[in-house]
């Protein structure tokens, strides 16, 4: 699922030819309230095994300059978003006793980064939902639980710069 119909339509074809899995394309927009449903409709009589929830955007600048309403629409696209997926998918994970949910994070969920406030904000929740210790349910016994996990890259350019 993602905007990009194009981008999404080819890498599906590549993971189907790598990995022998089929795929179907989805073109929603998760910033919008409504999506999840759209999504559930879409999906409903799939056997989803592994979600990655990959929402997210960068609005760097100035918190008191930056646009309002961009500040909001980035915090819904940031946490709403992650929520609705990992409330859909991992209610449809624990019904079938297994699976997985990746939620894709960022630097600046931690410790915050200059000019990125919102976007450090918004991540954090992001960390704090899918933190291992998180235990999101509980299946039948303390023995079968849906965990998240929340992951992010930094780049080997970037770790230089700081170490300079």
């Amino acid at each position: 699922m993602a905007r990009r119909e194009d981008l999404l339509k080819e890498v599906g074809v590549e993971f189907s030819k790598r990995y022998g899995v089929e795929h179907r394309v989805v073109v929603l927009d998760v910033s919008r309230e409504d999506f999840i449903g759209q999504l559930a409709s879409a999906t409903d009589d799939l056997d989803i095994g592994l979600v990655v929830s990959n929402a997210g955007t960068g609005n760097p600048g100035e918190f008191l300059k930056l646009d309002r309403q961009l500040l909001q629409a980035t915090l819904r696209l940031s946490t709403m978003a992650h929520l609705d997926i990992t409330h859909h998918f991992g209610a449809k994970l624990a019904k079938r006793r297994r699976g997985g949910l990746i939620l894709a994070g960022a630097m600046g969920a931690e410790n915050g980064v200059p000019c990125m406030a919102n976007d450090g904000a918004a991540k954090a929740y992001v960390q704090s939902l899918g933190d291992p210790s998180q235990r999101l349910a509980t299946v039948h016994s303390p023995a079968v639980a849906i965990f998240v996990r929340v992951m992010f890259r930094i780049s080997l350019a970037s770790m230089r710069t700081r170490r300079r």
